[in-house]
């Protein structure tokens, strides 16, 4: 990715996560996503980083745009240092769940962007979610 990175937040507490989640939403509506874009995203970014303090208890976030005249796009980047994802292919199916969850975080995140990476091994996961949208 060229462009730039706009934001890198830490994760560590619960309020960390709802500052994440604002963020996304602002950086979406700077940069000119619609209000529906800007819920999904900052929906998204709430999901991830919930599980980063469910699972790891710290890491962090970076929201990084590289948009054109052509296109909007903006991606941001969880990363923790947590146990890892044994799994991820059960990981990502819904109803799975290692928390004691509902199991759609992951796999409900991965619906609301437009491209979801993933890669995880123990002492590192990170997720790349973004969103690209053509300019009116």
């Amino acid at each position: 990715m060229n462009g730039s990175i706009l934001q890198h937040l830490a994760v560590t507490t619960a309020t960390d996560i709802v500052r994440a989640r604002s963020v996304a939403r602002q950086e979406a509506a700077r940069i000119g996503f619609g209000l529906a874009d800007q819920t999904r995203l900052a929906t998204a970014v709430s999901e991830l980083a919930r599980n980063v303090l469910k699972y790891a208890t710290e890491g962090s976030c970076t929201i990084h745009e590289d948009s054109t005249p052509v296109e909007m796009r903006l991606h941001i980047t969880m990363e923790d240092h947590g146990p890892g994802i044994p799994d991820i292919t059960a990981a990502m199916k819904d109803g799975y769940s290692t928390g004691g969850g509902m199991g759609a975080g992951l796999p409900g995140t991965r619906r609301l962007v437009d491209k979801f990476e993933i890669e995880s091994s123990p002492g590192f996961t990170r997720v790349t979610i973004s969103m690209v949208r053509k300019r009116q």
